[in-house]
């Protein structure tokens, strides 16, 4: 590689990771307002879903522009962190290939990464949706209709992020990681995903429930683990694809979300756990038979 295509690539490295890492410090750091009067109940939230979409498109892409000190404490860690990992990235991605049960490594990373896939992701946001709009659940549509805000923006902006980037995956040239090669491994979609609507669920529902931050969180984490698991992805494309995930999902919450909810006395549980619609899922591990799984259930 000629010293010319290295500094290129080094300066594109960091001018891409500066705008990632700015919009993540943006989402992380909005808070709820405070100081003002409940609005009422949003009448039709769905017909400002794609103008709200328009305006999320334009507040992530002009986000080095709002740049604040108090970014520094989300910048910093991240930045040296993602250089870090992309420093080692061929020596850790690598170190799998040598893994003595390969083979059940990848099958079980396969079926874990699947949670995050958009028609797994998609899915759980329209179950929120529907159930909402079938029980009048305002909260539960909202998370819905949030949700798939969420994974809306985080899809396109993880398009432009693999067209500009072009790295190429693991299995490619012994895990050699080059940019602009053609390649879509960063960063990570099903990361992106994951996290954009954990964040959103935890944010609905996870005041007044820790656990439920726990577990949606815990899922996310473990679909992010699994895509490098699986070697579909080297560990700095799952760390920005987590990173920009999670600053999504807050930034939709905290920009859309509707503060009535929190005022409103609802006669219906305002979680979804005690609904005969929603699906209780519980993962189930035995580590005799080396088996593992998942148990499905409705209280009726």
């Amino acid at each position: 590689m000629n010293t010319d295509y290295s500094m290129r690539a080094a300066s594109f490295r960091l001018l891409l990771f500066s705008v990632i890492l700015i919009f993540t410090s943006n989402g992380m750091a909005q808070t709820p307002p405070t100081g003002r009067a409940i609005p009422k109940p949003t009448p039709s939230q769905e017909k400002k879903f794609f103008v709200n979409i328009l305006h999320d498109q334009r507040a992530i892409w002009t986000s080095p522009f709002h740049l604040h000190e108090s970014d520094a404490k989300w910048l910093a860690p991240i930045g040296l962190s993602t250089m870090a990992l992309i420093a080692t990235d061929r020596r850790t991605s690598g170190e799998l290939v040598e893994h003595v049960d390969n083979r059940s490594r990848l099958r079980i990373s396969k079926d874990v990464s699947q949670l995050g896939s958009i028609y797994a992701t998609g899915g759980v946001a329209a179950v929120f949706y529907l159930t909402g709009r079938a029980t009048n659940n305002a909260r539960a549509r909202e998370t819905g209709l949030l949700g798939a805000e969420a994974l809306i923006d985080s899809g396109i902006v993880v398009q432009a992020l693999k067209a500009v980037s072009q790295r190429q995956r693991p299995p490619v040239d012994h895990s050699s990681g080059e940019f602009f090669d053609g390649g879509n491994s960063f960063p990570s979609g099903h990361a992106i995903s994951a996290w954009s609507l954990a964040t959103v669920i935890a944010q609905e529902y996870g005041h007044k429930r820790p656990l439920v931050q726990f577990g949606v969180y815990g899922v996310a984490a473990a679909v992010s683990l699994a895509r490098y698991t699986g070697r579909n992805h080297f560990l700095s494309d799952v760390l920005v694809g987590s990173a920009i995930g999670y600053g999504t999902g807050r930034y939709v919450y905290h920009k859309h979300h509707d503060s009535a909810l929190d005022a409103l006395n609802e006669k219906q549980p305002d979680d979804l756990v005690r609904s005969k619609l929603f699906l209780r899922i519980a993962p189930i591990y035995s580590p005799r038979s080396r088996t593992y799984g998942a148990m499905l259930a409705w209280n009726f």
